[in-house]
């Protein structure tokens, strides 16, 4: 389950160099799940989950306000939520999730990012079967033991649970987000450093060396798509 954890570090290690796009991902992010229920994050569930996961990322208020402002008003921005699979260099499998309001520009974008790394875009179920949607947790301040008897104690049901780089892994079924995330809060947990719902590969692979750097480009790439919400991969870049 280590190697689950080290991509998702990867990624949360990464954030700071690119706050401000990743702040504006998100602002789509929470204008989407409030457009489609209520304003509202105790009504919302898609919505209180994405400004969890932006609490994690340091999301500015004045951004959740101006997004969440702008779901309530008149603005006809359509955005459509689209899954892309495709193979990078040395084999490795790639998912990308977008948030679009132009279908007709995304595609192609993705495509000439996976083109021009050595890799090739797929079709829909190539790759996802290889990956399990995860709710995954990570918190400090607490034993492993401590959040094994949480857990126990809320009857709430998880995957694994284990210690790494100083901090507790969690991960659960999707379904069981809120329930880990409240056991966690009434036990006293205040902040996570890692709360999403995320594809984790089955297995993971070790790419040969000299594939690292155009991997590494690719996902870059992919990242700096405006429309792309999530990258994930099966490389295990340790």
């Amino acid at each position: 389950m280590g190697r689950k954890w080290n991509n998702i570090k990867e990624k949360k290690a990464s954030k700071d160099a690119n706050t401000s796009k990743i702040y504006a991902k998100f602002g789509i992010e929470i204008y989407v799940a409030a457009k489609k229920g209520e304003p509202n994050p105790e009504s919302n569930s898609a919505l209180k989950f994405v400004l969890e996961r932006a609490k994690t990322y340091n999301v500015p208020k004045a951004i959740i306000d101006r997004a969440i402002e702008k779901a309530k008003g008149s603005s006809d921005d359509n955005y459509e939520e689209l899954r892309y699979e495709g193979f990078g260099p040395g084999g490795s499998m790639i998912i990308v999730d977008a948030l679009t309001n132009n279908v007709n520009r995304t595609a192609p974008n993705v495509r000439s990012a996976f083109n021009k790394s050595g890799g090739n875009m797929g079709v829909s179920g190539s790759v996802s079967y290889m990956f399990d949607p995860t709710a995954v947790f990570g918190i400090e301040g607490k034993s492993l033991d401590e959040v094994m008897e949480i857990m126990l104690e809320a009857d709430v049901d998880v995957r694994d649970i284990i210690e790494e780089d100083e901090m507790i892994m969690i991960y659960a079924e999707p379904d069981q987000f809120n329930a880990v995330q409240q056991a966690l809060k009434d036990a006293g947990v205040t902040e996570f450093a890692v709360a999403e719902i995320t594809m984790l590969a089955q297995n993971f692979v070790k790419l040969p060396e000299e594939a690292v750097p155009a991997f590494e480009k690719l996902i870059d790439a992919l990242e700096d798509l405006e429309d792309v919400q999530q990258v994930y991969h099966n490389v295990d870049l340790d």
